[in-house]
């Protein structure tokens, strides 16, 4: 079984301009995609509005420099995010079929497995 990070991004501003009930609509597909899709899933969280980022970058002296939002600027900023175990690629992306995305897309990126080192030598 191999991990997965699906990666959510959508509009900000369409979600800025959402109703009331747009919010809780979607709030319950992701309630019933996370019922429906729990074998699979690690992980997840909603993100705060990329306003909330801050991105930090070495610079050449050593140092490091702080700068408010994010990494990119983009048209689609990444939302939120599941982590899910799967078997292949096809069937992670058969899952984030599923993922409730109404004003974007889903990434889906495997997560790259690192080898741990060797305890005790």
């Amino acid at each position: 079984m191999g991990r997965y990070l699906l990666m959510i991004y959508e509009l900000e501003a369409k979600w800025a301009e959402a109703t009331p009930q747009t919010w809780d609509k979607v709030l319950k597909e992701h309630d019933a995609f996370k019922a429906a899709n729990g074998k699979y899933l690690r992980g997840g969280n909603p993100l705060m509005p990329t306003a909330t980022a801050a991105t930090v970058r070495a610079d050449a002296d050593g140092g490091f420099v702080i700068t408010d939002g994010p990494f990119a600027e983009t048209k689609e900023a990444l939302g939120g995010y599941y982590l899910i175990e799967a078997g292949s690629l096809e069937e992670a992306l058969a899952v984030a079929k599923q993922v409730p995305a109404p004003f974007g897309c889903v990434e889906v990126r495997p997560v790259r497995e690192l080898p741990r080192p060797s305890e005790g030598g």
